[in-house]
């Protein structure tokens, strides 16, 4: 069934159709709209799942963290600040092993203040042993939700859904809602091995020595880079039942391009659009989208790139005396790889307008450096 609905709303249909048990939030711009829909339908009677209106996005955190231990099927939404307050829990939750599934709202972090899109607060994140997925339109925040309680539960660590602020979570679009038995059919029930239960006592988060933290510590390694494995199946399985597939990359008229638009988020889907102007002009270009964050898809890149591969990667994002957070982990998953000229770009911080043009700039004055040495990070804006 077609609904026309917001990245938010999207997210939190979702939410409803997975059947969760227990969601928590706390009110921040761009990510409010999730809560509200969802306590609309708990009015309404088609949200069944406990609500709790937490007074912080720490207590958010902390209550998904009992209700999960507990074996309940558990989600949130947040953003920038929000995100940022949450994160010793983050730690906790991971480290727990426990597959709460959360929706990231992209914003930019103060100071100065700014509610526009960036993923700075996300990618802040990317060593608490989260998944993290970037969404590019308002149907993948519906799938991405869905295929993510189905990774989480399978390899036990929790997952962050990510989309841009604004641009998609309060932009309207057409999207396919399945219907209930569908999705029951694709996720069952959370039945974890361990939980907290009265009748069988056992301890949680107990108190551990060097030996074992690092044994569990290279366990969680190991579970998150199996998450490759299970993000390409679940996306395959996704696309038998829903016609959609997914996996860690997005590949867009790639095949005999030699320049390659790396992108994540909604950016991608902008991208597109200007490789198919740059197509129109005889030039071969294409687009690589990243969904995949954590784990990072160190082998699907490395199985894409070929010999003379020139990579133009757009991050709205900074690392201050790195530059721009995906095209560092693109050079280290690429190394010690020759002949693969990796180009770093940053732009669109604070919500700032990535456009067609821009992004055909890039690719121009990436595909006119045909050396194989990496040019260092810029500003995208220099390239205009």
């Amino acid at each position: 069934m077609k609904k026309v609905l917001s990245g938010n709303h999207a997210a939190a249909v979702a939410a409803r159709l997975a059947r969760v048990q227990v969601a928590a939030g706390y009110p921040i711009t761009p990510a409010t709209q999730v809560f509200e829909a969802l306590a609309e339908m708990r009015a309404k009677g088609e949200f069944p799942g406990e609500f709790i209106a937490a007074e912080s996005e720490h207590s958010v955190m902390a209550a998904l963290l009992g209700a999960a231990t507990a074996g309940a099927r558990t989600f949130t939404a947040t953003s920038s600040h929000g995100l940022a307050y949450m994160h010793e829990l983050l730690h906790w939750v991971a480290g727990a092993r426990l597959p709460v599934v959360m929706v990231d709202v992209n914003r930019a972090l103060a100071a100065p203040w700014n509610l526009g899109t960036d993923q700075t607060d996300s990618l802040s994140q990317r060593d608490t042993g989260w998944m993290q997925t970037y969404c590019s339109n308002n149907q993948e925040v519906l799938d991405t939700v869905l295929m993510s309680f189905k990774i989480a539960e399978r390899v036990m660590l929790p997952s962050m859904v990510v989309l841009d602020g604004f641009t998609l979570s309060h932009s309207y679009e057409p999207v396919d809602v399945p219907k209930q038995a569908e999705v029951d059919a694709f996720l069952p029930p959370f039945r974890p091995v361990l939980r907290l239960d009265p009748d069988q006592p056992m301890s949680f988060g107990s108190l551990t020595g060097p030996k074992d933290y690092l044994r569990l510590r290279r366990r969680m390694a190991a579970d998150l880079a199996e998450a490759e494995d299970a993000i390409e199946e679940v996306g395959r399985e996704f696309g038998e039942l829903f016609g959609r597939p997914y996996g860690q990359l997005d590949a867009y008229r790639c095949e005999d391009a030699e320049t390659v638009l790396v992108t994540s988020g909604a950016v991608g889907s902008t991208a597109r659009a200007a490789v198919d102007a740059l197509r129109e002009r005889g030039l071969k270009a294409g687009n690589l989208r990243l969904r995949a964050f954590r784990p990072f898809p160190a082998r699907a890149l490395r199985a894409f790139v070929r010999p003379g591969t020139r990579l133009a990667v757009v991050d709205r994002n900074l690392s201050p005396g790195a530059g721009g957070i995906f095209a560092s982990e693109i050079k280290a998953a690429l190394y010690p790889r020759s002949g693969i000229a990796v180009h770093g770009y940053v732009t669109g911080l604070g919500g700032g307008d990535i456009s067609v043009e821009l992004l055909q700039e890039v690719w121009e004055r990436v595909d006119a450096a045909r050396g194989a040495d990496p040019a260092p990070a810029v500003w995208a804006e220099d390239a205009r």
